[in-house]
């Protein structure tokens, strides 16, 4: 009898978990599917409720936050367990001039990165480590001896004139300045080193995504980040520059591909001046003068709620031109904790999978047309799956370029 007890106790237990991870799983689901906040066009406001309909999902009387008509929309689940509450901000539609097109970049950072130490063999043949436990592979070089430092050629000469005594470093670490010590070692050649690796700038191939009506732009739909740290870039200042497509680099399962294309860096093929490096990519402000040699298409833009599941495309410039090619958005996350990871596109174009296998890298960037709409923008590639990849919405790479130039 006893032994029977147990038994239902346990399978109640299992239900209970059962039920529990049912619950969870919805909760997530609904939560990622509601988002928490939505721009809806002004004059469509009696339709939001439709637009954020969901199972079990029911909604209140807003609530008004703002004299601008912002307003909170409560909603329940079941109509009894509070879910959470969706800010709707009313405003004017508005559109772009999406590219595609394939650009250059170079972005010169704010102080000098530290990439890594190293121990130094001294001029007795020992080895040394001076920096070590002291300053942090990611920290910024801002002064020596309170001497400002802009650039990896600043730090070299102020370092050619050390004499072995102790110098103090600035580093910018996060949000703090923090000022450090440490005694030069003399190498086998005479000269004071401290056993720091550092860079100054970085460059590459990206994909211009758009440029709006005063003329701001925003590429990549990602932020760049340091090859060896994995930090993002924290940029003084950098150009935009033409580039042409030389070689394409096929994308297969485990292996991604890439774009590789030749940027002249002259100051006569400058078409921008990159102003913010972010996490939702890179904004600026675009030459009058080079506008009319890009390809670009003025669309509208569309609001997260309206992105579907279902037919899509790319516009993207593999070929040296732009070109519009067919895709598949197959899923959409409103409130993914990585917002340029805002929803899954796959490549279904037959002459874009013969040419690239798919999205590559270098395709950052990529405009996405749904219903006549910017959407979007392609932002990574699945290494397992190159024929897919995630997208950043539209309205998320407008909003970080009106944080940076209003």
């Amino acid at each position: 009898m006893e032994r029977k007890r147990k038994y239902r106790r346990f399978i109640l237990w299992c239900l209970c978990l059962d039920l529990l991870a049912m619950g969870i799983t919805g909760y997530r689901y609904l939560d990622r599917k509601i988002p928490d906040e939505i721009r809806v066009e002004r004059g469509m406001e009696d339709h939001v409720e439709a637009m954020l309909a969901r199972p079990f999902v029911t909604f209140e009387d807003a609530v008004t936050v703002s004299g601008e008509g912002s307003y909170l929309l409560p909603c329940r689940l079941m109509g009894v367990v509070p879910f959470k509450n969706v800010k709707v901000i009313p405003s004017d539609s508005t559109s772009v001039y999406v590219s595609g097109s394939t650009v250059g970049l170079y972005m010169e950072t704010e102080g000098v990165l530290i990439v890594d130490t190293g121990e130094i063999t001294t001029d007795s043949g020992t080895t040394e480590e001076p920096a070590k436990n002291i300053v942090k592979s990611g920290d910024y070089i801002v002064s020596l001896n309170e001497q400002k430092i802009s650039s990896k050629k600043e730090l070299m000469e102020d370092l050619s004139l050390l004499d072995g005594g102790e110098v103090t470093l600035d580093v910018r670490r996060g949000d703090e300045t923090i000022p450090v010590s440490m005694t030069p070692v003399k190498d086998t050649e005479g000269k004071y080193k401290l056993g720091i690796w550092v860079r100054d700038d970085t460059q590459g191939i990206g994909t211009l995504t758009y440029i709006d009506s005063s003329g701001t732009f925003g590429a990549l739909g990602h932020g760049i980040s340091d090859v060896d740290t994995g930090e993002l870039l924290e940029i003084r200042e950098g150009e935009l520059y033409q580039a042409e497509i030389l070689g394409i680099q096929k994308g297969s399962k485990g292996s991604p591909g890439e774009l590789a294309g030749l940027i002249r860096y002259e100051p006569g093929q400058i078409i921008g001046k990159i102003g913010k490096n972010s996490g939702n990519g890179i904004y600026g402000e675009f030459n009058a003068n080079a506008v009319s040699e890009m390809s670009l298409m003025e669309l509208a833009i569309a609001y997260k709620q309206e992105v579907e599941i279902g037919p899509a495309s790319i516009v993207s410039s593999v070929d040296g031109t732009a070109k519009m090619y067919d895709a598949e958005i197959t899923k959409i996350d409103m409130n993914h904790e990585d917002s340029n990871k805002s929803f899954v596109i796959q490549v279904t174009d037959p002459e874009l999978l013969e040419i690239t296998g798919g999205i590559v890298q270098g395709m950052s960037g990529s405009p996405v047309i749904q219903n006549g709409k910017f959407v979007g923008a392609v932002t990574h590639v699945f290494v397992q799956d190159s024929t897919s990849g995630y997208g950043i919405f539209a309205e998320t790479m407008l909003d970080e370029a009106e944080s940076c130039y209003g």
